[in-house]
Parts: C-alpha cells; sequence; structure tokens
C-alpha cells in the first residue's frame, strides 16, 4: 500500500530541504547597530531633549548651576512643601544634606512616614527622559514606596540612548552588574480596563530629576 505524505512531513521536507539549500541572503548589508534618530550635535541639545521629554512625561526638571545651587532649590521645595520626613540612604548624599543642614532618616522601619525619598541614579536617558537606577546606588524600597522621589544627578551622567546607558553599566561594574536595573520614566501611573489613569498604584506620585551642570567644573 502506498504510503501518505502527511502534511506534517511535508512541511519538515520544506525545512530540511531550506536548511541544505540555503539562499543568499538579499539584504546581508544591512545596518542594524547605527542609531535611527538624528544625534544632537551639542551637549546643550541632549540636555535639552532629557528636559522636554522627561517634562512630557509628567516628570520635574531643575537645573542648577552647582551643588550649592542644588541645595538653595533643594531646600525651597522642602519649605515649600513642608516636608518633615525625608529619606536618604546613600552616604554621598547624606554627606551633601547634612552639610546643609536638611534632616533625614536613613531607617526604614517607619517608611509609612517618609514623604520624599532623596537618591542618585545610573545614568539619564535623554531620548526617553527616563532615569536609569540600580540597586547599587538606590534601595529598591525608597525608589518605589516614597510619595515623592528626588534624583540628583550631573551632567555628566546624561547620555542620549538606552544603551549609551547600558555600556555606562557594563564599563562601570563589569561582570558584577546590580541584581536590580530599572528605568524610571516620569511618576508611576497605570490604568484599568475602563481607561481611568492612576497615578502613583506602584511607584512616587511625582518624581523631580535636580540636574548639576557639572561640565564646567572639570
Amino acid at each position: 500500500m502506498e504510503h501518505q505524505t502527511t502534511s506534517k512531513e511535508k512541511i519538515l521536507k520544506k525545512v530540511r530541504q531550506a536548511l541544505i539549500f540555503k539562499q543568499k541572503a538579499k539584504f546581508a548589508n544591512i545596518d542594524l547597530e547605527s542609531n535611527l534618530y538624528a544625534q544632537p550635535p551639542q551637549e546643550e541639545l541632549v540636555m535639552e531633549t532629557f528636559a522636554k521629554n522627561l517634562i512630557d512625561l509628567k516628570g520635574q526638571f531643575v537645573f542648577c548651576n552647582n551643588r550649592f545651587d542644588c541645595i538653595d532649590k533643594l531646600i525651597i521645595l522642602i519649605e515649600q512643601r513642608k516636608w518633615k520626613h525625608l529619606f536618604c540612604w546613600e552616604e554621598d548624599l547624606q554627606n551633601l544634606l547634612k552639610d546643609s543642614g536638611i534632616t533625614f532618616t536613613d531607617r526604614t522601619g517607619n517608611i509609612e512616614k517618609v514623604q520624599a525619598s532623596v537618591t542618585s541614579c545610573e545614568s539619564l536617558i535623554a531620548r526617553t527622559g527616563s532615569v536609569l537606577v540600580s540597586s547599587k546606588k538606590n534601595t529598591r524600597a525608597m525608589t518605589i514606596f516614597p510619595p515623592v522621589q528626588i534624583v540628583i544627578a550631573y551632567s555628566s551622567q546624561m547620555v542620549m540612548e538606552l544603551k549609551d546607558g547600558m555600556q555606562a553599566l557594563k564599563n562601570r561594574y563589569g561582570k558584577n552588574l546590580p541584581s536590580m536595573i530599572s528605568f524610571i520614566s516620569g511618576p508611576s501611573r497605570t490604568s484599568d480596563i475602563e481607561k481611568t489613569l492612576v497615578i502613583g498604584a506602584h511607584g512616587p506620585k511625582e518624581l523631580f530629576v535636580f540636574l548639576i551642570d557639572d561640565a564646567k567644573h572639570e
């Protein structure tokens, strides 16, 4: 009795033939590495791109000429909001706040009382207006629980693309990459099946980025 070739066998035969008789790729010279977007020619334009995209995401951008200017503007914000319970975990930022007379806590025991957290970051991604954070610099809890997150960053940390931020991480940590890497793009927001937007459902309701211009002082 003659064997009937099944549909499955026909498909497998075609796959085997395709593997044996490979055709030359028609588009072998396609460049998959170069950026799709035109690159801003100046550092100032990269900063403007970040600020615009951050603001479009409902984040708040504060430019600071130097560390002293940053502290002055931070104190004004704290006084305006009448914050009494700030959290800061990172030693460098703690020293900056101590020298300025800003009170804070580094204990997570009373996390429900924290009104705002002060953190640093790994990089700022201009293309998306995002803040790249990791567990090496930031506690996981303090990028999620406080209603307000204040990121203090430097212009030298700003890169244009996501891949540039990831490359900076690899250059900094080598094979010992942080266990947690996250991109913060504006305040936390989500929506339900009825498309009702909720701000702060899975993280801070407000995001401030205080950018210190350190390029002129290097």
